[in-house]
C-alpha cells in the first residue's frame, strides 16, 4: 500500500498514520482516515461476526463499525481510550464510501519513507505486511480486504 503511494506520487516521503488497536498497530497513509471520532456504543445481531460491532452514525451516515482485532481472529476490546477512525473506502463501489474501525486511542503521525524496513512476523489473513516505524512494529492492513468481507456478509 504504501511502495505504491510512493510511487503514485513520486514522493520519498509519505505521511503516515499509527493506529493503535489492543493487540497490534495498523499503519496507514494519511489519506486514508476520514475523521477520527469518539467512541459510540452499539450492538449487532447476535448472529453477526465477530468483526462486526454494530451500525454508528457519522455526518448523518450509517456506517459499519469493525473490529480488526477480531477479524484477525483476536478478540475486541473497548477500553478507556477507545476511539473510531472513519476510514475512506479504497474498493472502488459506489454504495460503500466509508467504513469504520474501532481504536484504542488517538492515532500518531509518523514519516514514512521508500526504505521501509520490514519485519518477518507471522501475519493474518487480512495484514499485508509487517514494518518497523521507530520502536513500533505496525501492520499495513488489507483494508480493501476488510471492505469485502464486509460486502460479503450481507449485512
Amino acid at each position: 500500500m504504501f511502495e505504491r503511494a510512493l510511487q503514485a506520487t513520486r514522493l520519498t516521503t509519505l505521511t503516515g498514520l499509527l493506529l493503535p488497536l489492543s493487540d497490534r498497530s495498523l499503519l496507514l497513509p494519511n489519506v486514508a482516515v476520514a475523521e477520527l471520532i469518539d467512541y459510540q456504543d452499539c450492538s449487532a445481531d447476535p448472529d453477526a461476526p465477530a468483526w462486526y460491532l454494530g451500525p454508528i452514525t457519522w455526518r448523518e451516515r450509517t456506517l459499519p463499525l469493525l473490529s480488526f482485532e477480531a477479524a484477525c481472529g483476536g478478540r475486541t476490546l473497548v477500553g478507556g481510550r477507545a476511539r473510531i477512525v472513519v476510514l475512506n473506502a479504497l474498493g472502488g463501489r459506489d454504495d460503500l464510501r466509508f467504513i469504520a474501525l474501532l481504536v484504542q486511542g488517538i492515532p500518531r503521525s509518523c514519516k514514512v519513507d521508500s526504505q521501509l524496513s520490514y519485519v518477518d512476523v507471522p501475519l493474518a489473513e487480512l495484514e499485508l505486511a509487517a514494518v518497523q516505524i521507530g520502536e513500533t512494529v505496525a501492520r499495513i492492513p488489507d483494508l480493501v480486504g476488510l471492505e469485502q468481507w464486509w460486502v460479503d456478509s450481507g449485512l
